[in-house]
């Protein structure tokens, strides 16, 4: 019996993947971007990271560098071979520039600088035929041996990748093709590590001068997961276009689509693995296209088809993390939605701005979509290059995500005795001790004047729901019976008991608050909403009524 190829898992290198791995065919990505350059010279691709940015752009450049070696079986039974002589006559055919800069990832920005000129270094040591080329100007030859030396300045590093272009114009008489991959890594380190403004100064040098009116250029192709704003960036650049999860165009390129997935499923015989690849990594929405987490469904089938967050597991998950510990009202009311399992309504800009990333009220969800927190389920044109979208979660994976941040924030609010204690409240039944955690949490984390309303009260008790997740899943607003429950919480095992929550909160100081808790216990029973769980054969649950005024409450249960 022939053994299954294992699909790769962050290998990124096209050749090889070819030789031994399983490889998902987007040779198909090689025409559109023939076609595509046709038209316009930079083309700039956005996506979430480990969407196969790097992996396509290798075979880019396997595609169509020109080398000593015969490259063209690699694509002689993909789908590319099959789309005419045009194309095939392309192959191998063009001197290329590669640089990645997807490793640039420290907190000093002379580290980082050092690193970056080291990738420019390697990259001119690569095209070793310039080292004693005849057909290069003698002023560029000098250039080329203090570039590898290590002796050049940092202005030369400024107009670095504008000189190799030349250099191998001059050399191959032909124009080569660009491609960078993750230009906006050392960007978004340095917002995060407090160099950006000598980040971008040196990005912003080094991108215009190699890929503005350069003769010596084919044309260039660069990813990223954002497109950083013009005016930091790409100021002056006329001939950009750029491609994001809202873009049709190539939109099935990054990732994996359900046919893909589907007849990955079939070559390891797990057809009736499907749904539950779709429940944990379905759900993005790149264009008109349904997009799987290529990163996670590798991982499922290499790991025996356990579904667990692998793509969550590779990031600190640091931009959700400062949204959840700053919310203003607006963030939060739609945070709360997004955890009930609603849309939310949110313009999204194209352009970012790192550092309004700290402005209250930013452009945050839409960050959040073009960084794979978020999926849009509708769009429509907005005013200056922005979208009106609804928005959600994508998948029980990425729900996952936010859950743990808002528990990682309590824990950070108020400590991790006072979360347990909740815990422990809620699946014991133990009013008092719950009653004596709910205080204290609220004289930590709330203002006085917060709330004074039932939504206040509502989606900060959701959020504490997360102290239950591994043993529940939350749901909120829900019909039941014969009305919708606050909150309800669902046992993911039958030994453990099922939760409903009915809360209210007082106008006034005069309210009774053991009266208005009483008032939602009884309303959970009048209104019959344990018959979803009843439904689900859950049978052990506890209800509680939950009164509010300001920092007091009162609990009852049954």
């Amino acid at each position: 019996m022939q053994l299954k190829r294992r699909i790769p898992v962050g290998k990124t290198n096209y050749k090889s993947i070819c030789r031994n791995n399983y490889y998902v065919d987007k040779t198909l990505f090689i025409k559109e971007i023939i076609d595509e350059a046709q038209n316009t010279e930079v083309m700039l691709f956005t996506r979430p990271r480990r969407f196969g940015k790097t992996l396509n752009m290798n075979m880019l450049q396997t595609f169509f560098e020109k080398t000593n070696e015969d490259t063209s079986g690699y694509f002689a039974d993909k789908k590319i071979w099959q789309q005419g002589d045009a194309y095939k006559k392309m192959q191998g055919q063009y001197p290329v520039i590669f640089l990645t800069l997807k490793d640039i990832k420290f907190s000093d920005w002379s580290i980082s600088l050092g690193l970056l000129k080291e990738v420019i270094r390697n990259e001119y040591s690569r095209h070793q035929e310039l080292e004693s080329s005849q057909e290069i100007a003698r002023a560029d030859a000098v250039l080329y041996h203090k570039i590898i030396n290590d002796t050049a300045t940092d202005v030369s590093y400024f107009f670095s990748l504008q000189s190799l272009s030349r250099m191998l114009y001059m050399h191959h008489k032909k124009a080569p093709i660009i491609i960078i991959d993750e230009y906006d890594t050392l960007i978004q380190q340095g917002f995060i590590h407090g160099y950006y403004q000598q980040a971008v100064d040196f990005i912003r040098n080094f991108f215009s001068s190699a890929l503005k009116d350069n003769p010596h250029m084919s044309f260039a192709i660069l990813t990223g997961i954002l497109r950083v704003a013009k005016e930091s960036i790409f100021s002056g650049l006329n001939n950009l276009s750029t491609y994001s999860v809202l873009d049709d165009r190539f939109s099935e390129y990054f990732g994996f689509t359900n046919e893909e997935v589907t007849a990955l499923a079939n070559y390891y015989n797990a057809a009736e693995k499907l749904p539950e690849i779709k429940e944990w990594y379905d759900g993005y929405k790149f264009g008109k296209h349904e997009i799987y987490n290529p990163w996670s469904v590798a991982n499922y089938f290499n790991r025996d088809f356990t579904a667990r967050p692998y793509w969550t597991e590779t990031s600190e998950n640091s931009v959700v993390h400062k949204l959840l510990q700053r919310p203003d009202n607006t963030t939060y009311e739609n945070l709360k939605n997004l955890l009930s399992g609603s849309c939310i309504q949110s313009v999204v800009k194209t352009n970012i701005i790192y550092p309004s990333l700290n402005d209250p009220q930013t452009d945050v969800f839409g960050f959040l979509l073009m960084t794979g927190y978020l999926k849009a389920t509708e769009m429509g044109l907005g005013e200056r290059n922005s979208y009106i979208c609804k928005l959600e979660i994508p998948n029980k994976e990425i729900e996952g995500i936010y859950w743990d941040e808002v528990l990682r924030v309590q824990e950070e609010s108020v400590g991790e005795d006072t979360i347990l204690q909740l815990q422990a409240a809620f699946l014991t039944k133990d009013c008092k001790a719950l009653q004596g955690a709910l205080s204290n949490y609220l004289l930590k984390t709330s203002s006085f004047y917060d709330g004074l309303n039932e939504n206040y009260y509502h989606g900060l008790l959701l959020g504490l729901m997360a102290v239950l997740i591994k043993s529940h899943k939350p749901l909120s607003n829900r019909e039941s019976g014969y009305g919708r429950y606050d909150i309800e919480l669902v046992p993911k095992n039958s030994s453990t008991p099922g939760i409903i929550i009915e809360l209210k909160a007082a106008k006034s100081a005069q309210e009774n608050l053991q009266v208005l808790a009483e008032d939602a216990l009884e309303q959970i029973e009048q209104k019959r909403y344990d018959t979803a769980l009843l439904a689900e054969g859950v049978t052990d649950i506890y209800k509680y009524g939950i009164a509010f005024y300001k920092k007091n409450v009162e609990i009852v249960v049954k």
